[in-house]
């Protein structure tokens, strides 16, 4: 076992055995690599990818290339989930110096930790143009040991180059009309007619573009932006990309047709998407975004809830076929033959023509993700969801994939933002109460007395990395959530001292967000990235976060500070929208108002309230926020003053420093808060 062996990352702890002599992310390594003379190799990458356990198995447990490391590096392995600060910095030199980037990523240091060569996956041989690891290998020693002052000097300018690369902020006014107009209109441009989605293969779900899309309906009536969500959702929910057997979706697909996916399935889409889904039904009562909103929330809570009661990170693309060979999606795939065995003769060619499973297949050696196509003629519902409850209870039988247990900080408050809201719109408190068990989890030990938070934890272990702006943002965002469908006051001050820290550690004198708190562990520059990647950006997410917490409160600093950070939405969204989709969300909120909705009844269980409350949480105005309590309750700031009329429960509706009338009447209340 090697040092790894002491980690909580279940990414780290893959490789404790390997022979390579792996140090985690330390001083202790750089002074070891310093100490002997020789260079850093850094290996990222995370727990559920594919191509990282292809080079581990190819390369870190082969004896002769892990002697030749441990000869001639200080091999230092990171999870990228646990130290997303790391991976960034180092991932946008691989980018500037390749043109791309990816996992596992490979990148070559000096004891000062300085980047002067960069990759990805190297194979155990040459093919297909690249290098194999061991060539890679003695090329960067060879000149190590022989052009030291050279490599050092290339390290010099790569790392002034990237201290150089800070991001103009744009702008210190939000977007408005006009800048999200054009942003539709680029996404229009973008926009696959024929397949929902934007761009070619692979093709990632636009989780935060379609949050935008949903909420530009709302606010302006555009028929346009509502299709291409609609469209979109729908074509993923029938594609392979979606477990059509036991719901929850896969990372991306490796196609345009949303057919064939790269089978792992990560907490962060899921939570995204179980909430885009609900949103989608919110907005158009679609049976099919009813559907898949909560078969993805089951599915969260089902398979990926632990035993603390948070949510871990994700599920691997590969498992056991059975043979002993550990093959990506062998889980989820099957065969004509295999679904005769499962289902009969008579049921098995219902079950192929409904799912789409051929002879030739659409995946590899003849086998098939299941989807579901458009075709012709009507199916007998009971007698299919007979066939997927078989499917499912046999699938159960094969070696399940791996699961990573680690519990992300950011990742849980999208879960409990997605949980929350849709247990209240579907009238299941089992996922508020999932919910409530993650955000209760994360108060007890990701937070400190200070209301610092930590990145991870695993196994009821808090994690040694300390959170980035993505988590204190992501969690106050759950947290805000759960203010407003539980009316329990805590969750805003607990939002409120998250975001406190975001003011006052992760923004400078001008505004400007840093994706690290000023007292963070210095690297070679401090990370700042406004764009959306898996999740919503930790610039955006914040921005959100604020907003919504000025409209609970009426805290002119947070609201200045939202409209300071959606500044930099105003330069790119109309020039990349796809890659800010929750900046332009955040926008659409910022110019609705957002609207604010006081319910008060007699009591939170009677009848009544409970109607106005759920009609409040149905509204579509974008970014809306709710709050419900009796006239005599002081636990969010909105409920101050607010009285029953004529003895019934009653809601107030705010917007820009103006109130409408109060209402006892949910259609009255529903009407004005239709966007």
């Amino acid at each position: 076992m090697n040092r790894l062996a002491h980690e909580t990352s279940p990414y780290l702890l893959q490789h404790a055995d390997n022979p390579v002599d792996w140090w985690p992310w330390s001083d202790e390594a750089f002074d070891e690599a310093r100490e002997r003379g020789v260079p850093v190799l850094l290996s990222v990458g995370y727990s559920s990818c594919h191509w990282c356990h292809v080079m581990a198995h190819e390369s870190f447990e082969d004896d002769a290339t892990a002697a030749y490391m441990n000869e001639h590096f200080v091999s230092v392995k990171v999870d990228r989930e646990e130290r997303p600060d790391v991976d960034a910095v180092y991932m946008e030199a691989v980018q500037a110096a390749t043109g791309h980037g990816g996992w596992p990523m490979t990148v070559f240091l000096t004891p000062d930790a300085e980047p002067f060569y960069f990759g990805t996956y190297f194979p155990p041989t040459p093919r297909h143009g690249m290098p194999s690891f061991r060539q890679v290998l003695e090329g960067v020693q060879q000149a190590w040991a022989d052009r030291r002052d050279e490599v050092a000097e290339v390290a010099g300018k790569i790392t002034r180059d990237l201290a150089q690369r800070e991001i103009s902020y744009g702008d210190t006014r939000a977007p408005g009309e006009e800048e999200l107009a054009q942003a539709l209109l680029g996404l229009t441009r973008e926009y696959d007619a024929q397949r929902g989605g934007f761009g070619g293969a692979p093709k990632f779900p636009p989780s935060m573009v379609i949050e935008f899309l949903l909420r530009h309906h709302a606010r302006t009536g555009s028929e346009g932006a509502l299709q291409m969500a609609q469209d979109t959702c729908e074509r993923m929910a029938r594609g392979g990309i979606y477990d059509q057997l036991g719901g929850g979706f896969a990372r991306y697909s490796v196609d345009r047709d949303w057919v064939v996916p790269h089978f792992e399935k990560m907490l962060y889409d899921n939570a995204l998407l179980c909430r885009v889904y609900a949103h989608l039904w919110r907005a158009t009562g679609s049976d099919l975004a009813r559907r898949v909103a909560l078969e993805t929330a089951d599915f969260m809570v089902r398979e990926l809830r632990t035993a603390e009661g948070g949510f871990a990170s994700a599920l691997d693309a590969d498992s056991d076929d059975g043979e002993g060979r550990h093959v990506e999606g062998a889980y989820y795939v099957w065969t004509p033959q295999q679904l005769s065995e499962a289902l009969g003769d008579d049921d098995a060619e219902l079950a192929a023509r409904y799912f789409g499973v051929t002879e030739e297949g659409t995946f590899e050696h003849g086998s098939s993700v299941l989807q579901l196509p458009q075709q012709e003629g009507v199916f007998d519902a009971q007698r299919i969801e007979s066939i997927r409850r078989r499917l499912f209870g046999k699938r159960a039988e094969r070696p399940a994939p791996g699961r990573d247990d680690k519990v992300v900080a950011a990742w849980n408050g999208l879960a409990i933002a997605a949980l929350a809201e849709t247990g209240a719109y579907f009238d299941r408190p089992d996922l508020v109460d999932a919910a409530l068990g993650a955000a209760d989890l994360l108060v007890r030990l990701h937070l400190d007395e200070h209301a610092r938070l930590a990145r991870t934890s695993k196994d009821g272990r808090v994690g040694a990395n300390a959170g980035v702006l993505e988590d204190y943002a992501d969690v106050a965002e759950g947290f805000l959530a759960l203010a407003s469908v539980t009316g329990e006051g805590v969750w805003l001050e607990f939002a409120g001292f998250l975001l406190d820290h975001v003011l006052t550690r992760f923004t400078d004198d001008s505004g400007t967000l840093y994706d690290t708190a000023a007292d963070a562990e210095k690297l070679i520059r401090r990370p700042q990235d406004p764009t959306d990647n898996a999740t919503p950006s930790g610039w955006t997410a914040a921005a959100g976060a604020l907003l919504s917490y000025a409209a609970q409160t009426g805290s002119e600093p947070h609201r200045a500070a939202a409209e300071r950070a959606l500044g930099v939405v105003k330069a790119l969204g109309p020039r990349v929208p796809r890659f800010i989709g929750w900046g332009l969300a955040v926008a659409e909120a910022l110019l609705d108002g957002p609207r604010e909705v006081a319910i008060v009844g007699p009591a939170l269980d009677d009848p009544a309230t409970r109607a106005l409350h759920r009609t409040a949480l149905l509204g579509t105005a974008p970014g809306a926020v709710v709050a419900i309590g009796t006239p005599e309750s002081d636990e969010l700031p909105l409920l101050v003053d607010r009285i029953l009329v004529d003895d019934e429960p009653t809601a107030y509706v705010c917007r820009n420093f103006t109130c409408d009338a109060p209402t006892t009447d949910p259609e009255r209340l529903r009407t004005a808060l239709s966007g």
